[in-house]
């Protein structure tokens, strides 16, 4: 059984900055993209940012120079550094990740629960 667990959401004010975490774990033989979604009320989900094993990353233009994606391939959890906070980043953000279990040799997406990220002064 493979879950991510996504922690670090809250309340922070319009400049402000938050780090998000993601730690997959269970039964796991390798972890290929890792990656960070948003979805607000009445839009679709947004890809945020995307990090794969070699460490080479995808930032959407709206965050791009204030979202930082990383990840720790020993702690097998991904990281989201998120400066200067907006209100339209305002959103529940989820964790995913393309994992090879061990009950056979494919890559299956798993989902975080998601995590509330409110900005407002």
């Amino acid at each position: 059984q493979v879950q991510l667990v996504e922690s670090g959401g809250g309340l922070v004010q319009p400049g402000g900055s938050l780090r998000l975490s993601c730690a997959a774990s269970g039964s796991i033989r390798s972890i290929r993209a890792m990656g960070w979604y948003r979805q607000t009320p009445g839009k679709q989900r947004e890809s945020v940012a995307t990090i794969i094993n070699d460490g080479s990353t995808n930032v959407a233009d709206s965050v791009k120079g204030r979202f930082t994606i990383s990840r720790d391939n020993n702690k097998n959890t991904v990281y989201l550094q998120m400066n200067s906070l907006k209100p339209e980043d305002t959103a529940v953000y989820h964790c995913n990740a393309d994992i090879r279990g061990t009950k056979d040799w494919n890559y299956y997406t798993y989902w975080g629960q998601g995590t509330q990220v409110t900005v407002s002064s």
